[in-house]
């Protein structure tokens, strides 16, 4: 198998960036974010290239930083809560190691807030929230290798959880 040893899929602020990074650590290799990708080759947010330039440009830069992330990593890779949206996307993560990172929107709205960084979310966070769910959690489960929930769990609980459903051993 090419290609990341794991890759993490879920909403925003489910824990994607905390629990990539102790996935790496524990097994002993790189970690990468596509969203910091995209912040580093474009030099601005996330939620300035959506202000500036509008969700569907910032999916054709998002598509192809997952694409390169996917081609070039071999460690733990994060993609960004929509990278699913796109089918190519979605069909290069077939035979991939996939964590479906998952969350209810209670846990969600304690997790993200009102968090004006987050252009999905700017209106109304628990109704934009459930909307993006519906809309997208049926294909974070068709990318999935695994299932792990989030809710009331630890990111140390979260990465055993991870571990223990991919059936890897640590370092």
């Amino acid at each position: 198998m090419s290609g990341p040893l794991i890759v993490l899929v879920g909403p925003m602020g489910v824990g994607k960036s905390t629990v990539g990074q102790l996935l790496a650590d524990r097994l002993g290799v790189g970690y990468r974010d596509t969203d910091d990708d995209i912040v580093a080759a474009e030099g601005r947010s996330i939620a300035d290239i959506f202000v500036d330039e509008g969700e569907p440009a910032f999916r054709a830069i998002e598509k192809r930083a997952v694409h390169t992330a996917l081609t070039e990593h071999e460690g733990v890779l994060a993609l960004g809560g929509g990278a699913i949206l796109d089918a190519d996307t979605r069909a290069l993560l077939a035979g991939q190691r996939v964590v479906y990172l998952s969350m209810d929107v209670e846990e969600a709205v304690k997790r993200t807030g009102l968090n004006a960084a987050r252009p999905l979310l700017a209106v109304n966070p628990r109704k934009q929230w459930r909307e993006l769910m519906e809309a997208r959690r049926h294909l974070y489960e068709e990318v999935a290798t695994a299932v792990v929930p989030t809710d009331g769990r630890t990111p140390e609980e979260v990465t055993e959880a991870a571990l223990d459903a991919l059936e890897l051993k640590e370092a």
